[in-house]
């Protein structure tokens, strides 16, 4: 293949979405990660007993049947289900969306709930200036200070009256007065939930999405860069090497990549530095029997339980856990900005353990035959109210030095792994485009 002195900084989805769609045009680039192993966030591990955990918890939900089709060649087999979640309240178990699944929390609650949501159910369109009052005039007080208000600060780490609304797209339904009431008198009428398919690859964990693309570039792993000079058009690594580009790609997140920039203006360097994401302790628990529970994965409201959300290994692949054996997931979230990590991560297994005995996921300490936790330093975007000003200043720097940027992070935004890779062929195309050596086979990506 042609190498057109394209580099590519990250190897996770991204940087492989740009690196599969320059190969499909005959062209060769260079990865660089910093890592031992490519793979960035998309990676999968085995615990040595039998476990495989990912680095956080990964389901593909792509519509595209393009890139499902790329997926499934990468991990060969392919787990496809129907999406099935729920929620935890206070002993009570109710599916996801709760605004429509009320049926089963006490009567006076579901009262309340509905009593406020019939109040506000007039405004089609209200005008909010943070999210806290989008979800007041969309759910009412009762139910938005007892479900997402809550959710909010164990997930973001932040008040929702911190955040924008420019992140939601389809993310919270907002149902009809007929929903809300159908979903309080029967159990589980609706499907409104905005994803309804789910895969994953059956063996190897989520990484098998993307380890099919490993051979699409030539990977550099162990390099650092501590250094970018758009001027000279060189990167330099903290092993010594140094490598020259005609044009840089990267998905390291912004906070990261700004201070690399030799020259970087201070007011681009400050925006860079009000950019706030969460971080998380994923913790991993293994039992000696299979998970018996119909959803995927859950949410929980309760602050006194420290885990946001739990995903439930043996319901994504079997193969994920020993024979007759299931794992837990757990995700504690916080972030530098708004609540600093307290402890290290292996501090939050016992008290997840407990929080998993006091819902009933976990019987007693004896069934459990594996515990090990991870530390994420880059789990979401958090959007909050000076997000969107310190990204435009970031990203129309970068514009103008002619960095691409892609992925979650190198765009800072609320996207999942198959628009991650989308946005990595995006960013090639336009690299294509700018060059004058865009193929004719050449297509838009999506």
């Amino acid at each position: 293949m042609i190498d057109t002195g394209i580099v590519i900084l990250g190897s996770g989805m991204a940087g492989f979405g740009a690196a599969n769609y320059l190969a499909e045009q005959g062209l060769s680039a260079r990865i660089y990660d910093q890592r031992s192993r490519p793979g960035g966030l998309t990676s999968s591990f085995g615990s040595g007993d039998g476990f495989i955990f990912d680095e956080g918890v990964h389901i593909s939900f792509t519509k595209s049947e393009r890139v499902k089709d790329l997926f499934a060649r990468s991990a060969e087999n392919v787990e496809v289900g129907r999406v099935y979640c729920n929620n935890y309240w206070k002993g009570h178990w109710i599916k996801h969306p709760a605004q429509v699944n009320l049926h089963g929390l006490p009567k006076d609650l579901i009262i309340d709930c509905i009593k406020d949501f019939a109040a506000v159910n007039s405004v089609a369109e209200p005008v909010t200036a943070n999210y806290a009052e989008w979800l007041l005039a969309a759910y009412g007080a009762t139910f938005a200070n007892t479900f997402p208000m809550v959710y909010t600060r164990k997930y973001h780490t932040t008040d929702a009256s911190n955040m924008s609304t420019d992140w939601l797209g389809p993310r919270l339904y907002r149902p009809s007065l007929d929903e809300v009431l159908r979903g309080a008198l029967e159990h589980e009428p609706l499907d409104v939930f905005y994803v309804d398919e789910f895969r994953y690859p059956s063996e190897g964990g989520f990484e098998g999405f993307i380890k099919g693309f490993y051979g699409k570039a030539r990977v550099h792993n162990n390099h650092e860069v501590i250094q970018i000079d758009p001027i000279s058009q060189t990167v330099q690594f903290a092993n010594g090497a140094t490598a020259a580009f005609s044009t840089l790609i990267s998905s390291i997140p912004l906070p990261k990549l700004v201070p690399l920039i030799k020259g970087v203006p201070d007011e681009v360097l400050d925006a860079s530095r009000r950019l706030a994401c969460s971080q998380v302790v994923v913790v991993n628990i293994g039992v000696n029997r299979p998970v018996e529970t119909k959803a995927q994965w859950s949410y929980f409201y309760d602050e006194d339980i420290p885990f946001a959300r739990v995903s439930y290994r043996n319901k994504l692949a079997p193969k994920s856990c020993p024979p007759d054996c299931g794992a837990f997931q757990a995700e504690v979230y916080f972030s530098d900005k708004y609540r600093p990590l307290t402890g290290t991560p292996d501090d939050w297994i016992e008290p997840v353990i407990d929080a998993l005995i006091s819902c009933g996921l976990i019987q007693n300490r004896g069934e459990i035959i594996h515990q090990s936790a991870i530390w994420i330093p880059f789990g979401n975007v958090i959007f909050d109210l000076e997000r969107r000003a310190a990204v435009d200043v970031v990203q129309g720097y970068l514009d103008d030095i002619g960095i691409r940027y892609c992925g979650r992070f190198g765009q800072w935004g609320y996207i999942w792994t198959d628009a991650a890779f989308l946005s990595g062929e995006q960013a090639a195309r336009r690299t294509l485009e700018a060059q004058g050596t865009a193929a004719p086979k050449l297509r838009l990506a999506g």
